[in-house]
């Protein structure tokens, strides 16, 4: 008789147990919510919440940030994906609003180092100092305002059905003369940021000018091809995928390894010339309503697990494994060279030539 109400006591507590257990399940589904440029993860009545603005891909970035709310489960984490010029725009117009209050992200994560580097000159950040910070080489962490938590190359990248391998520029040389090429395979058919209007392009097309003396006959070729503009990788790669353009010059690494990954027949061009290694640079903004919030982030992404997994989700190359000598590919560093393009009357005068170069009407439209 013991042995029977023993065992009918059991029964009740396991069948509490296993309604606890979905009841569990329920809440950390309910928990995530994913959109086309966010993401929420973590407890909804939280006091605990930390706001990420970035310009990195949810998909891309979201196997990470569910390893950080994991190890965090107490953290409610709301991200936001914007645009790099619209992440710098923000920061500068909530401070002109009202400097005093404590509002918006808690850490901004940005491709555009030369717009963070900025942000930070102009006293819009807060500093940060951990063992982790400290770790950092030199080039990745200036003035403990802003530090790189991984970098990406900036590649080449063709539709490998409508460019055969061996036609397939390897330096910007080779790639000029692709475009002077008799048949002209790339009229109509390639494309390139929009440097107006994207940070990450601007940046890539200002290094570009300082280190090729080429840089001029390579836009003015882009220009007699009829070269269509992207506004993003992402913009880029789905054109290349649909066939709409046969070559992209200049796109992230990483989102173009995760497109391969999944099946698109694309491939990838590290120019031998030289190859632009930027930084996902990130800044904890000065009127950070939980600035501490935004550092436990940033140390986690800075940390061996989060390098590892920014590795191996998002595609980028960790910090430490940034400088790929043999290559000859060294990253860009945080600090005031970055500065240079941005001064107002040299960015006038750089997208005055663009806009003559890429835009200006040619026979090839």
């Amino acid at each position: 008789m013991r042995d029977a109400r023993t065992w009918h006591w059991a029964k009740r507590l396991l069948g509490a147990a296993a309604l606890l257990l979905l009841s569990g399940a329920h809440a950390a589904t309910q928990a995530a919510e994913v959109s086309r440029d966010g993401l929420t993860l973590g407890p909804a009545d939280s006091r605990q919440v930390l706001v990420l603005h970035a310009s990195n891909s949810v998909q891309v970035f979201k196997g990470v940030l569910e390893d950080f709310s994991q190890m965090n489960p107490g953290i409610r984490l709301e991200y936001t994906e914007l645009s790099t010029q619209q992440l710098y725009q923000d920061t500068v117009d909530r401070a002109k609003e009202d400097a005093l209050t404590k509002r918006g992200p808690d850490l901004i994560i940005s491709s555009a180092m030369d717009l963070q580097t900025k942000l930070v000159n102009d006293g819009y950040a807060q500093a940060h100092v951990s063992p982790h910070t400290r770790a950092l080489p030199a080039w990745a962490n200036w003035r403990d305002e802003v530090f790189s938590i991984g970098t990406d190359p900036i590649v080449m990248v063709y539709n490998t059905d409508k460019l055969d391998a061996a036609r397939a520029p390897h330096t910007r040389r080779e790639l000029l003369s692709l475009l002077q090429a008799p048949d002209r395979p790339l009229a109509q058919s390639i494309s390139t940021y929009d440097v107006q209007g994207s940070g990450i392009g601007y940046l890539a097309a200002t290094q570009d000018t300082r280190l090729d003396s080429m840089a001029g006959a390579l836009l003015a070729a882009f220009g007699r091809n009829g070269v269509t503009t992207h506004q993003s990788t992402e913009d880029a790669l789905d054109k290349l995928e649909r066939g709409e353009v046969t070559l992209a010059y200049n796109l992230l690494e990483s989102y173009t390894r995760h497109r391969i990954d999944q099946g698109a027949r694309l491939a990838i061009i590290y120019p031998q010339d030289y190859t632009l290694m930027l930084s996902r640079s990130a800044i904890i903004p000065k009127q950070a309503p939980r600035g501490d919030l935004g550092a436990l982030l940033l140390d986690y992404l800075l940390s061996p697990r989060g390098q590892e997994m920014l590795a191996k989700q998002s595609g980028m190359r960790p910090v430490n494994a940034s400088v790929i000598a043999e290559a000859g590919v060294r990253p860009m560093a945080l600090g005031v060279g970055l500065l240079v393009y941005l001064d107002a009357l040299k960015k006038r005068h750089f997208l005055d030539l663009w806009r003559a170069a890429i835009l200006a009407p040619t026979d090839a439209r």
